[in-house]
């Protein structure tokens, strides 16, 4: 079952001068794979994303999210879709310092509503045990190395249980033992609890481990 499709996606940039970034691209991606995106700087591949993720709404072709065609959809239809289907992990955690990892993870859902404060708690608590951090729960974020961050914004990217985690470059700061741990927490994701993992990333160790890897060359993909 596919729960993302393309169709025909081709986009623009305008300034400084007109440029066509993304080239009629059409692909599809499979509920639970764990997808890769690579290519050169320049290539497309976090526009792409960024299109993928909903949040670029300026291209022209198709885009399917579980089955629904979502292009000319309006922002708040978007931004429901974006809470409830979609986590992002980014290179840089985003972390708010002053909070501790635990109420980090809780944003997301505290925002959607859906949940009691103590129930998403819980939750948070699992996400974070998930991730080899729940010692770390009540630590302020900034407290926490560089890989720990990183891990607190995986779960919190996995607190509303999304179909589909959109990484651009998440193993990026990273040393090799905390994108060792990044790279079978993505796989387990994948494997056991059927989410998609689309990440962009210039990694070609993590590429290789990923189910499928997506070449991207001057704005078109090479499969």
């Amino acid at each position: 079952m596919n729960i993302l499709e393309t169709k025909n996606i081709t986009k623009y940039f305008y300034s400084p001068v007109e440029f066509q970034v993304l080239k009629d691209i059409s692909f599809s991606v499979r509920k639970g794979e764990f997808l890769s995106l690579m290519g050169k700087s320049g290539s497309g591949k976090s526009t792409l994303l960024y299109v993928l993720s909903t949040m670029d709404t300026q291209y022209k072709g198709d885009l399917y999210i579980d089955g629904k065609l979502l292009t000319k959809k309006n922002n708040d239809e978007l931004a429901e879709l974006r809470n409830n289907k979609i986590g992002f992990v980014f290179q840089f955690h985003y972390l708010l310092p002053e909070f501790s990892c635990l109420k980090n993870v809780m944003i997301p859902a505290l925002k959607l509503g859906t949940f009691h404060p103590d129930e998403i708690e819980d939750k948070a608590m699992q996400k974070l045990e998930l991730l080899g951090i729940k010692d770390q729960a009540l630590k302020p974020a900034s407290k926490l190395s560089g890989g720990q961050q990183q891990r607190v914004a995986i779960a919190r990217a996995l607190i509303n249980d999304p179909q589909i985690i959109m990484c651009d470059e998440p193993t990026g700061n990273l040393d090799s033992k905390n994108t060792a741990i990044v790279l079978e927490t993505f796989k387990e994701l994948s494997k056991q609890y059927h989410q998609t993992i689309i990440s962009v990333t210039h990694d070609e160790e993590f590429a290789q481990k990923s189910d499928r890897i997506l070449e991207m060359v001057d704005g078109t993909i090479t499969l």
